[in-house]
């Protein structure tokens, strides 16, 4: 359901921790493609039985990181972006004029 490989077969080896009767926690814990404060986080709500409210907070942190991290990246693509629509406006405008500048040439 990932459709990514390596998370797919990770998730297959955790599917037979947990058959073998570990937490889900300690299942991903062996991994290191999950972060750690997503497996303290699912710990924390296995010992109190609250992994669905767990599971929520972590994905609104990593919503709000997600998200934290594009307007960072928009900002620092926005002044390339001017730059680069500056020059082809700039190319258009001498490609406007150099035709009336070499027909003054030319009368003289």
């Amino acid at each position: 359901a990932t459709g990514n490989r390596v998370i797919g077969d990770s998730l297959l080896n955790a599917r037979k921790t947990i058959e073998e009767g570990e937490p889900l926690s300690r299942a991903l814990e062996s991994n290191k493609y999950y972060p750690r404060m997503l497996v303290h986080m699912l710990a924390a709500g296995e010992k109190t039985g609250q992994v669905e409210e767990m599971m929520d907070k972590v994905a609104e942190f990593y919503d709000n990181e997600v998200e934290t991290m594009l307007a960072g990246l928009t900002s620092l693509i926005e002044p390339l972006l001017m730059v680069f629509v500056g020059l082809i406006i700039g190319t258009i405008v001498v490609a406007m004029f150099l035709p009336i500048f070499k027909m003054s040439e030319i009368v003289m």
